[in-house]
């Protein structure tokens, strides 16, 4: 069996990681913050050689921790392998265990960040750690980040290091994160599973958008033509009640090409019922089914302060996910929904990201798969939500989705992401590990 200093702690430091408290509540004044984690992960790559720098991105507590791996060839461009410490809110008394317990127990690591991301940062940090006390050069320079905030969007993260320290990625071209890599087993004609690894090209723009009714107020027992509250509830109803239209990108083309050859699922991108047809692939439909439009759901309400006042305001907040090269027609949508009585404005707007599916890097990605899993193979898809992906594009970076997994086919992995009992598979970690180092030396 195949050993490695890597593999050997990749579990251990998964689970100690996921005891670090580092929720992400979106609010400064309520945030824990990343510090401790972060300084703890600065510890482990000193403790090896690393000259680690440590940075605070925008405010107290917002640790984010960097390393850097000089490789064989310096004129080619840096790989980024970026990671998040921060993880959503977990309440104890809704799981198995405790969330921040790192219980390793029925071959998974459980608790909050095992999926989101600590795996992923667990892998990365093994590695970086081997490949300094091995004396390991990698063909190009590695660049190893440990971020804050990316579950609030990153402004207190990668976006707020983009704009102000953007030499801290001098010379990187290329990047890996998270939700991709992964595995989704299909039945092939000849009636054995195989295995199609997801590697994200894209993901749908973040726009959290604030809609505002203003009228008169007034007694609540009066006659009201103009009720703010009414007006915007009408608004907000038919938007989230509206259906975009149906949009096959070009990673979603190639995703469901390479699911109609390699399986038993007749799906096609032209079909009339593509949709039903996603279901078929069960629960990480959840996933795929939402990166085929565009969507605007509505998330907070907030009117009113007495029962029998009138308000002069009402206001909504909606979660808006846009499909690339689509945000002038999704806003123009939009408006002729909510009409001229509602106006907006954005609370966060990320851009959405796309690249292609091709290249050296992607090559590599392949090569690592199917050196420990030789019947499986690679496809391009997008991703519904967003990653820190979007701050490095901006740099000019081309960034994809790679945090190798080898997923139990019938594990509901979209479920974990934020779910009750988050966990990942101890041997997922183990193959991970072993696809990303071979990644990281032949890249």
């Amino acid at each position: 069996m195949r050993t490695s200093r890597a593999r050997d702690e990749v579990v251990d430091l998964v689970s100690r990681l996921i005891q670090f408290d580092t929720t992400n509540t979106g609010e400064l004044a309520t945030t824990v913050g990343e510090e401790a984690c972060a300084r703890w992960v600065g510890e482990q790559l000193a403790e090896v050689g690393y000259e680690v720098t440590y940075v605070e991105s925008g405010a107290p507590g917002r640790g984010n921790v960097f390393a850097r791996l000089p490789g064989t060839d310096p004129e080619r461009g840096a790989l980024l392998v970026h990671t998040h410490l921060d993880v959503v809110p977990a309440q104890p008394e809704d799981w198995s265990v405790h969330p921040f317990s790192g219980t390793v127990s029925d071959g998974y690591v459980w608790g909050r960040g095992a999926v989101d991301m600590k795996d992923m940062v667990g892998m990365a940090l093994a590695l970086a750690r081997q490949f300094r006390r091995e004396g390991t050069v990698p063909p190009r320079d590695l660049l190893f980040a440990f971020l804050a905030d990316e579950e609030a969007g990153g402004a207190y993260g990668s976006h707020w290091l983009v704009e102000h320290r953007p030499e801290l990625f001098d010379g990187v071209t290329e990047a890996i994160g998270e939700v991709g890599g992964f595995s989704l087993t299909v039945d092939t004609p000849s009636g054995e599973p195989k295995r199609l690894y997801l590697v994200e090209t894209a993901e749908k723009g973040i726009a959290w958008m604030r809609l505002t009714a203003t009228a008169t107020a007034g007694h609540g027992s009066f006659l009201h033509e103009h009720n703010a509250v009414t007006i915007l509830a009408e608004a907000v109803a038919k938007l989230g009640r509206h259906e975009f239209p149906l949009i096959v990108s070009d990673s979603v083309a190639e995703f469901i090409g390479a699911v109609s050859e390699e399986s038993t699922l007749e799906i096609r991108a032209d079909s009339p019922d593509l949709e039903s047809a996603l279901h078929k692939l069960g629960p990480l439909a959840r996933i795929l089914g939402a990166t085929l439009r565009d969507t605007a759901n509505p998330t907070m309400l907030d009117a009113g302060y007495k029962a029998n006042v009138i308000p002069q305001t009402a206001t909504a907040v909606v979660d808006c996910r846009v499909l690339p090269g689509r945000q002038a027609q999704f806003e123009a949508e939009v408006d002729a929904i909510i009409g001229p009585d509602v106006t907006r404005e954005w609370v966060t707007k990320l851009e959405s990201y796309e690249t292609t599916f091709d290249g050296a890097l992607v090559d590599a990605m392949n090569a690592a798969v199917l050196a420990f899993d030789p019947q499986a193979r690679t496809v391009p898809y997008m991703l519904s939500g967003g990653t820190d992906a979007k701050a490095f594009a901006k740099l000019g970076i081309r960034c994809f989705g790679f945090a190798p997994l080898q997923l139990p086919a019938d594990l509901d992995f979209a479920g974990l992401f934020h779910g009750v009992d988050e966990r990942v598979p101890v041997d997922g970690l183990l193959f991970g590990v072993d696809v990303l180092e071979h990644f990281l030396l032949n890249c």
